[in-house]
């Protein structure tokens, strides 16, 4: 099975997931790696969530950096130092085959929901090219994510790259220049003597206890900072990965957190958070900001940026945790013949079709239900429900391996790994349980219609469903073409 067996999880993730297993070249220097790993994990969509939070978000994303992303970039890097494969491969050697094919399958799933979420920041932004009231219209946003979601089937199902490129320049086009223009921005809006929207004194450092679900934002973070995972693939690169690898994934968080916190607090500090929308938010403060600067021209611009950032990553990622899945089912039968069919450009379009119809269905319910905000924070957190199996897995997974396989060769071994493991399963069952509290802003609905949607969504998607895969599969489910020998179009066809 190739690398491509990983998630979508973000367009930060897939610009290395399609990376194929070559001979490691010692020569990456570990601030290189720092910068890839920096690359793919960060981004300004999350921003708007924690904005929320004001000063306190610093304290929502130290959390789950040290409880959640350092353990899942050590473990990770040891896994993958010892198993290529991915997550399928590492699942699959320390629990079981069915295991492994929750775990990729998870990794599939999770897209179906993200990609409602991604394409609804994408449809705010839009518009604020055209209308900026439209950002808050169900109805208008439930069409862009459709026509967005199709074209971006046909095109990968053609097995185009041609927007390969954007992706490659997504860190820059899409965060690092809008980032940096946010923060500084708000800098000098802070000099002239502005007051912020929201209070930055040291009182607030910690978000105000109200129960659960004033932290509940935090969950939310979990998935901003998953991906780590794939650039431990990496590892065998480094001259001494022992000393290099840790050092390179401490400058790796500390620069992700300074993309995530300093927007976040550019975006608190002009819009009050009552009136925050958790898809428009960074196009929210860009318009106030370039009002009270008179440069409101440049709002469509800051856009634009944002818009071919996500798209461009869309495109260049939509086939890849699929393909990972189809290689997969291919060569275990875990998949019915359907689903495992290619076009004549040796894309499994059959799946990605199947998926377009649930997420068309999905993208539906930001025409149902009247809060765009709600809608975009249910997807999100049913997504990370979901990715957060594949963690489980990963973690339980390599606890087994160091005591059943402690003499396999690795690259990499990470220190007091049932330690930093018991750290990661504990955040992640915490991340878990917290998933169901519904958030302090949207308290006036129902409690248990929320739960009933979060565990709804994490059961059917991440659970029953590959369960019945597993439960209904025959032998004759694998196909001949899973044995085909390598670059021949039946078996490695594909778009990355």
């Amino acid at each position: 099975m190739s690398s491509t067996d990983l998630p979508a999880d973000v367009p930060r993730q897939v610009a290395h997931a399609e990376v194929s297993r070559k001979p490691p070249v010692p020569t990456m220097t570990w601030v290189t790696l720092a910068l890839m790993t920096t690359a793919s994990v960060a981004s300004l969509r999350a921003a708007p969530t924690m904005a929320v939070y004001g000063l306190a978000c610093v304290f929502l994303y130290l959390v789950p950096a040290i409880v959640f992303l350092l353990p899942t970039a050590l473990v990770s890097a040891e896994l993958a130092s010892g198993w290529s494969g991915g997550v399928y491969r590492w699942v699959s050697e320390g629990l079981s085959k069915p295991l492994g094919f929750l775990a990729v399958w998870c990794q599939f799933a999770m897209t179906i929901f993200y990609y409602p979420s991604l394409l609804a920041f994408v449809a705010s932004t839009i518009a604020y090219i055209i209308d900026p009231a439209l950002a808050a219209n169900g109805l208008y946003t439930a069409i862009v994510i459709m026509v967005l979601y199709w074209t971006g089937v046909w095109v990968s199902s053609r097995g185009t790259k041609a927007l390969a490129g954007l992706s490659s320049w997504g860190l820059i086009i899409g965060t690092l220049v809008p980032g940096t223009v946010l923060v500084v921005l708000g800098l000098v809006f802070l000099g002239q003597g502005n007051p912020s929207a929201a209070p930055m004194t040291s009182s607030h450092l910690l978000p105000q206890w109200t129960g659960l679900a004033s932290l509940v934002l935090i969950v939310n973070n979990f998935l901003s900072y998953s991906g780590m995972e794939m650039n431990a693939v990496h590892v065998s690169s480094l001259k001494n990965p022992g000393k290099e690898y840790p050092k390179s994934m401490f400058l790796a968080v500390g620069l992700v957190l300074l993309i995530f916190i300093l927007p976040a607090l550019a975006i608190s500090w002009v819009v009050p958070a009552d009136k925050l929308s958790l898809t428009a938010g960074v196009m929210q403060a860009f318009q106030a900001f370039f009002s009270y600067f008179g440069v409101g021209w440049m709002t469509p611009i800051a856009a634009v940026m944002l818009i071919a950032a996500s798209l461009g990553g869309m495109l260049t990622w939509l086939a890849g945790p699929s393909k990972g899945l189809l290689e997969i089912s291919r060569s275990e039968g875990y998949l019915p013949p359907f689903l495992q069919k290619l076009n004549r450009f040796g894309i499994q379009q059959n799946i990605l079709v199947t998926q377009g119809v649930v997420t068309s269905a999905i993208a539906l319910m930001y025409a149902l239900i009247p809060n765009v905000s709600s809608v975009y924070w249910i997807f999100s957190t049913i997504t990370t429900q979901v990715y957060l199996i594949v963690y489980l897995l990963m973690f339980a997974a390599a606890i087994r391996l160091r005591r059943t396989k402690p003499d396999h060769p690795r690259g990499y071994r990470a220190p007091a790994l049932v330690l930093i493991c018991s750290v990661g399963l504990l955040s992640s069952l915490a991340a878990l349980a917290i998933g169901f509290v519904p958030p302090s802003q949207f308290g006036s609905g129902s409690v248990w219609s929320y739960v009933l949607l979060i565990g709804g969504g994490l059961v059917i998607l991440g659970l029953l469903i590959p369960w019945l895969f597993l439960k209904f599969r025959k032998p004759g489910w694998r196909t001949a073409a899973a044995s085909s020998p390598p670059g021949t179009p039946t078996a490695t066809g594909g778009a990355s």
